[in-house]
């Protein structure tokens, strides 16, 4: 093993680093092990967070089993759920480069041989991934777990049947009562949402990686299998560090692609695109938005989980997990079962020994949802860089849909719409200056998404952003429209009334206005007046736009 760890203890003048381990508790006969940095994010801020510090101690039991030493250290987590709909939004996807360099200085400074990253949420998994990436070192990933599902009056709920319960209650089709039920119902566990949100996203993104033990995205946060998977890890972690395999031996074109296909096949989050865009970008591996319509056009949708079908997590362990879902796909050749996996063997070997308990859960490839995969990248002139939607997620009849266009230049003006009953049937709600640099920091739109879902208008309004949606979106809900309103990109230049064409299928977003109209506006345009401060304006001031992962310029390869 290329030991990094052992360039501060060798020879008289490490006399002072070895006293200072010697103060850590470390003896000198421990001093030839690798150090393995045990990155967690507990806190009791998040509730997929709640719990971490028992997977830690596991870990950490692991690692020590396996001849390494851990060492832990804490990383920051914000929770989507509680910092939506106010200004803390703005600061969720800022987190993800701070988790990443906060990562990365640690083991700089402190000469770490590999990690375990014990991990949740959203930003947390794909900047801790990002980190590994950008120096290339060993890392496993071990996901604290999905929150089992809630019940209301009989029926599964999850966190994404709250948001949607304020639309009914404005509606009247929920009572005050109701919705204070609903709210003590649906989160009955610690672990991440129940749904396949963004967070059980990215964990499912990681295991098709290659990144972690078999069975770590979708075994329940409560369940003590999860304690049993974590010291698995930290040994994993021992061996990876001594065969000197960096992250980047498993961040490959071939395992990106499996990735991009196990999340078609499940219908992941949107918010996979900006993630694992990011998460290449660092382990300098090339990967364009058209890949991910490339990939989903050849991959069938063989799981619907909350907030697109009625089953969640829970549901897709007993069935299978994320190495069932592979296994199917393995039977027409959609995924590489070359790629190496941080368990030391290859992924065929880990879905080959996969056993597929529900067919209804994980469809068979003749009888998929749908033929092609969850997410689509929609191009035209009014997202000439792109923009995403949860194909999946959107019923029938809003594929292809044609209105004219409401526009905001926040979300605030538009929950008061809703509130207000102005959103109309038919219409494209366009939201925008809430873009990466305009939100800032892409604000995540679960509220109103939601609120539109619960008044009933899911099945005749579409939603067009340059901010993102929660992974619990459902809908023609449209986001990480590039370039940005912010940059002057044409979804500035969208005016009430404009008609605005969907055509999901034949991935299409075009702006129904004639040229040299939009040609005249553009030149009248000015960017409008923005003061911000602290992290938000040294973020607005290096962020890149949504096509490119919405990350830091120049932040990559510390190599």
């Amino acid at each position: 093993m290329k030991s990094t760890g052992q360039s501060i203890f060798t020879g008289p003048a490490r006399a002072p680093h070895r006293s200072l381990f010697h103060a850590l508790g470390v003896g000198r006969t421990d001093l030839d092990r690798p150090l393995i940095g045990i990155a967690n994010s507990y806190n009791e801020l998040i509730p997929g967070h709640i719990h971490l510090n028992s997977l830690a101690q596991q870990a950490k039991y692991g690692v020590y089993q396996a001849g390494g030493i851990p060492l832990e250290f804490n990383v920051i987590g914000v929770c989507d759920g509680i910092a939506m709909n106010h200004e803390g939004m703005s600061y969720s996807l800022v987190s993800r480069e701070n988790v990443a360099d906060s990562v990365e200085i640690m083991v700089k400074a402190h000469a770490l041989d590999g990690l375990v990253f014990i991990t949740n949420c959203d930003k947390i998994v794909p900047g801790m991934v990002m980190a590994a990436a950008r120096l290339d070192i060993p890392a496993v990933v071990v996901s604290g777990g999905p929150m089992l599902a809630g019940d209301f009056q009989g029926s599964k709920v999850s966190l994404s049947q709250v948001f949607e319960g304020l639309g009914r209650y404005l509606k009247g089709d929920l009572t005050a009562e109701e919705l204070d039920e609903l709210e003590e119902s649906a989160c009955p566990t610690c672990g991440s949402c129940a749904g396949l949100f963004t967070a059980n996203s990215m964990s499912c993104v990681c295991e098709a990686l290659g990144l972690s033990l078999p069975g770590d995205a979708a075994t329940p946060a409560p369940y003590s299998a999860r304690l049993i998977l974590a010291r698995r890890s930290g040994a994993a972690a021992v061996e990876v560090a001594r065969q000197d395999w960096g992250i980047r031996r498993f961040i490959t074109p071939a395992s990106v692609r499996n990735a991009l296909a196990v999340d078609a096949a499940l219908g992941c989050s949107t918010n996979t695109v900006l993630h694992v865009m990011a998460i290449a970008k660092e382990a300098e591996v090339e990967l364009s938005l058209d890949t991910f319509n490339e990939v989903a056009d050849k991959t069938p949708n063989l799981v619907k989980l909350s907030p697109s079908g009625l089953h969640h997590m829970e549901d897709l362990y007993r069935a299978g997990g994320v190495m069932g879902v592979c296994k199917r796909l393995a039977e027409a050749d959609l995924v590489d079962g070359s790629a190496p996996t941080v368990a030391g063997v290859d992924l065929a070997a880990q879905y080959n020994a996969a056993v597929i308990r529900d067919d209804e859960v994980i469809r068979p490839l003749d009888r998929p949802h749908g033929k092609t995969g969850g997410l689509a990248i929609l191009f035209g002139n009014l997202a000439p860089g792109g923009a995403v939607v949860k194909e999946s997620a959107v019923v029938p009849q809003m594929l292809v849909h044609e209105g004219p266009a409401l526009v905001f230049d926040d979300e605030a003006s538009l929950m008061k719409a809703i509130e207000a009953d102005k959103v109309k049937p038919g219409c494209v709600v366009v939201v925008r200056y809430v873009g990466p640099k305009g939100g800032p920091g892409m604000p995540e739109m679960l509220t109103p998404t939601s609120a539109i879902a619960g008044a009933g208008l899911g099945d005749s309004v579409a939603l067009i952003t340059d901010g993102r949606f929660s992974g619990a979106s459902r809908g023609a809900s449209i986001g990480h429209v590039a370039p940005e309103a912010y940059d002057g990109g044409t979804i500035a230049l969208v005016q009430d009334g404009d008609i605005i064409s969907v055509d999901i299928p034949k991935r299409t977003l075009t702006l129904e206005v004639a040229e040299e109209e939009i040609a005249r506006r553009r030149m009248a345009w000015q960017r409008p007046a923005r003061e911000y401060s602290g992290v938000l304006r040294r973020y607005v001031a290096s962020v890149t736009g949504a096509d490119t992962g919405a990350v830091l310029d120049g932040g990559t390869s510390a190599s």
